[in-house]
């Protein structure tokens, strides 16, 4: 019976650790397609996120909640793949921030600016309306989030001595790191935000990334635990 349990926990954090693996091929995926078909937008002046605004909105409205939400359960998966250990906690905790920046993107919309949606005037708006203010402020929460657990995983994958691992997710907070504040800092310039934008894609292919190898992992002790009770 406790090894069925244990068997049972481990189809479970699997699956929601496949949730973590989809999230970034949904929020890319549907923001690529959207770059294609939404008039207008131009990817080396436009943020994605100002694809929340006009008669298209609802599209990146939902991109931004149900991602959030698969990045909520991923890192739920997370906490319960990773026993003991450095960044047990910090790690999905961290994620779980980024997953709940993401939802907050999607209540709370971007102000309109340089041309987007269309007839909008050029250059930033005159002043920023309060889901302006609080969409800025909840995505620099969530970034923040990454950032920290891509650290907080390379400090865990370095303690279990997998060093590549542990550079890759080092890296990707550095290079997520250097993107955010290429967006803050360039004025809007092209540079800027297709710096930001690669450096989103980079930290989404790291989410799916580690959220598959946990979920290997934890395949594979859940086959052992199966292989043990059979000898028993």
């Amino acid at each position: 019976m406790a090894d069925s349990t244990r068997g049972g926990a481990g189809v479970m954090t699997r699956r929601l650790l496949y949730c973590g693996v989809a999230a970034g091929p949904v929020y890319v995926g549907v923001g690529a397609l959207q770059m294609l078909l939404r008039e207008g937008f131009d990817p080396t002046r436009h943020a994605l996120s100002l694809m929340s605004l006009g008669d298209l909105g609802f599209i990146q409205i939902s991109n931004f909640i149900v991602s959030g939400v698969l990045v909520l359960l991923g890192a739920v998966g997370m906490r319960r793949a990773m026993v003991g250990g450095r960044g047990r906690l910090a790690g999905p905790v961290l994620l779980g921030v980024y997953g709940l920046g993401l939802i907050a993107s999607g209540v709370f919309v971007a102000d309109a600016m340089d041309g987007f949606p269309p007839g909008t005037p050029p250059g930033p708006p005159e002043a920023m309306s309060w889901h302006g203010q609080l969409h800025f402020l909840c995505g620099a929460v969530g970034f923040l989030g990454a950032i920290g657990a891509c650290f907080a995983m390379a400090l865990r994958f370095k303690a279990q001595r997998l060093t590549g691992w542990g550079v890759y997710s080092a890296a990707t907070g550095v290079l997520f790191l250097a993107g955010f504040f290429a967006i803050a800092s360039g004025g809007g310039a092209a540079w800027s935000i297709l710096a930001f934008t690669g450096a989103v894609v980079l930290l989404w292919v790291w989410i799916s990334a580690v959220s598959w190898k946990l979920a290997a992992s934890t395949g594979a002790d859940a086959a052992e635990t199966a292989d043990a009770g059979g000898e028993r």
